[in-house]
């Protein structure tokens, strides 16, 4: 079996998740060899404030970052906070956000989620993951982004990076993003917290790769319980 051709969705194998030792080894050793969190870290899509942060995370949902990158320039050049976003037509965020796909329903979310700030908030973007989950529009994985990059937050977001990392290599073994987040909070270090983040994204940007993982050199393949379970396969 080539573990070079891995889907990116595969869960660890039968070992289960790592214990708490191992799970404070691998991080120790992704502090190593990962870079962390930034003097000048910005908020999703490098957005200024957490407005603009909350409503760029809402867009990218089921998009690409590149069309999410031209649906935040054109929606911001039109307006950039709440009761400018609310005065705006539907229709009118709707054909500025349609490179991100979704966008009806994604400009219903922004004037709901605008009205909230204003009535709910008073016109102040929550600080709290429960705070940011009751905006319409917003999830987990949303919540703790913005939590992370625009609030500074100890709390490990977790992205398609995030999640295939935990979920391959035995850190997590949940089969959902939401469920992979709850059990971070859970079992992950406190020392890990603050940059655990980046370094699970880097290492799936550079080393755990969706489909063809660089397992022969990852330094934390006596650890992972996928590189395990493909060496021990019959036809390995």
């Amino acid at each position: 079996m080539d573990a070079r051709t891995v889907e990116a969705d595969t869960p660890a194998g039968d070992a289960g998740a790592m214990s708490a030792p191992e799970r404070a080894e691998a991080f120790r050793r992704l502090r190593e060899h990962m870079p962390g969190r930034t003097r000048d870290a910005k908020g999703p899509k490098d957005q200024p404030d957490p407005f603009r942060s909350v409503v760029s995370c809402l867009l990218s949902a089921q998009s690409r970052d590149v069309n999410t990158a031209a649906a935040v320039r054109a929606l911001f050049a039109l307006a950039t906070t709440p009761d400018a976003m609310l005065r705006l037509p539907q229709e009118e965020i709707a054909r500025a956000i349609k490179p991100c796909g979704l966008y009806n329903m994604k400009a219903r979310s922004i004037h709901r989620l605008c009205a909230a700030l204003i009535a709910e908030h008073g016109r102040v973007v929550p600080r709290t993951r429960e705070g940011l989950m009751s905006l319409p529009g917003i999830g987990r994985k949303c919540a703790d982004i913005v939590m992370s990059f625009a609030f500074d937050q100890d709390v490990i977001a977790v992205d398609t990076h995030v999640f295939r990392v935990c979920n391959r290599t035995g850190i997590t073994r949940e089969r959902t993003a939401d469920r992979t987040a709850e059990a971070l909070e859970r079992t992950v270090p406190d020392w890990a917290r603050h940059d655990g983040h980046f370094w699970l994204i880097q290492f799936g940007k550079s080393v755990c790769l969706s489909r063809r993982p660089r397992c022969e050199t990852c330094f934390l393949a006596d650890l992972c319980r996928w590189y395990a379970a493909v060496r021990e396969a019959p036809d390995a």
